[in-house]
């Protein structure tokens, strides 16, 4: 390894050694015995599904770089079952205080692992800046404080704890805007900040697997499951098809874009996330689907242009108008069904009633989004110490910096 990468052999072991052991020290004590789930035999092969999802479906998602793929898969999968084991410690930790009831078996495990998503996502904006220390420390933040921001929502706003889970792309996409809005801005002109087709075809290829296996993702914990598949898959398909459309139309050329099928084909799953089990008609999970994609290909053009630049935001791989703005829209739309579903039933006559149910579910998602930013600036200061010795930022978006990889430095 040339001298001007210095080596990871002094921190990263030592701290992976020292978080290993403690989250080992902590199991061995919490579940001396862990009790079989109640339907292994139905919950795991959607638990498998999703686990594919953020495993290799989000690892190659991130491989929009054309000088950072290892970076992107290997540290995606690093974090992931890292995360894991902390987020079901949270779980218990939260358990034995009293403040939210858990249970350590299978369903523990899929919360632990949708949990991850919300890590994945902030992950997607810092890449190619932090460093894996960084983005450790990170994770770690980020899960308790998505946890703890979950907590607030069921024990004060009463939302559902399922439906809580469902806020992880809300809370991942703005965490990991306001964190890398207090990272050094990359040089303009930086060669290695760009993709070549072979990233972007990497990078689609995970797209295609996270589309496959977001109906799963959405049903896991679900009470009605099935409607919950047929309204995610119906969205997808319809934000799939308005990406390839919009993308022509938008187009200088009339021709398709990578970047906008990258992004808006997951808008439906995205918007999806907080309605797919309460809408009662198809044909508005389709219309969401249609809403989903036009915000995300709209988004990434007025955003990029016009808000990202003076905010100091280099959202590397897109994940404010991949998931955010959907996630935003998917909230804004559940708030209207369940108010007019409620209505519907109480032939609107309980004024009063509605308006609390108004402001309970508003606020719900107003807090896990003001969470998220406020808790992702001091995050993203945390990271900047000296102690963690932060990349320089010419040696921002390289593989070479982590990884034996000779054949970057003579034109891969």
């Amino acid at each position: 390894m040339p001298p001007r990468y210095p080596s990871s052999r002094c921190r990263l072991p030592w701290l992976l050694l020292l978080l290993q052991a403690l989250l080992l020290a902590r199991a061995f004590f919490a579940f001396p015995g862990a009790p079989a789930s109640s339907s292994p035999s139905e919950l795991y092969p959607v638990f498998q599904d999703v686990n594919h999802m953020v495993i290799f479906g989000f690892g190659f998602f991130l491989m929009v770089l054309r000088r950072y793929g290892f970076s992107s898969t290997g540290f995606n999968f690093l974090l992931i079952v890292l995360g894991v084991q902390c987020s079901v410690l949270v779980q218990d930790l939260l358990d034995l205080l009293n403040i939210q009831p858990s249970e350590f078996g299978i369903k523990s495990l899929a919360r632990a692992v949708m949990s991850m998503t919300a890590v994945v996502i902030s992950t997607g904006a810092v890449l190619g800046k932090a460093n894996p220390v960084q983005l450790i420390v990170m994770s770690l933040v980020e899960l308790i404080i998505f946890h703890l921001s979950r907590c607030i929502n069921i024990r004060v706003l009463q939302v559902p704890q399922n439906l809580t889970l469902m806020h992880v792309h809300l809370f991942g996409a703005y965490f990991g805007l306001a964190v890398t809005s207090r990272f050094p801005e990359a040089a303009p002109g930086l060669d290695k900040n760009r993709s070549s087709p072979k990233s972007e075809l990497f990078s689609v290829l995970g797209t295609v697997f996270v589309w496959m296996f977001w109906p799963s993702f959405n049903s896991l914990l679900a009470e009605s499951r099935w409607q919950a598949v047929l309204n995610t898959y119906l969205a997808l398909a319809v934000s799939a098809v308005a990406a390839f459309m919009l993308s022509a139309l938008t187009s200088k050329d009339g021709k398709f874009r990578m970047a906008h099928i990258h992004s808006a084909v997951l808008a439906g799953g995205v918007t999806m996330s907080s309605t797919a089990q309460i809408i009662q008609h198809p044909w508005i999970a389709m219309i969401l689907g249609l809403l989903g994609s036009v915000i995300s290909i709209l988004g990434s053009h007025c955003l990029q242009r016009c808000f990202n630049p003076p905010l100091k935001l280099q959202d590397t791989s897109g994940v404010h108008f991949t998931f955010g703005l959907p996630a935003v829209l998917g909230a804004v739309a559940a708030v209207l069904l369940r108010v007019v579903q409620q209505g519907m039933v109480e032939q609107w006559s309980d004024l009063p009633r509605l308006g609390y149910l108004i402001f309970f579910e508003v606020g719900a998602f107003c807090q896990t989004i003001s969470t998220a930013l406020i808790t992702g600036l001091i995050t993203g200061l945390i990271l900047n110490i000296k102690l963690l010795k932060a990349v320089h930022v010419s040696k921002y978006f390289d593989d070479q910096f982590y990884w034996e990889f000779p054949h970057l430095s003579v034109g891969f």
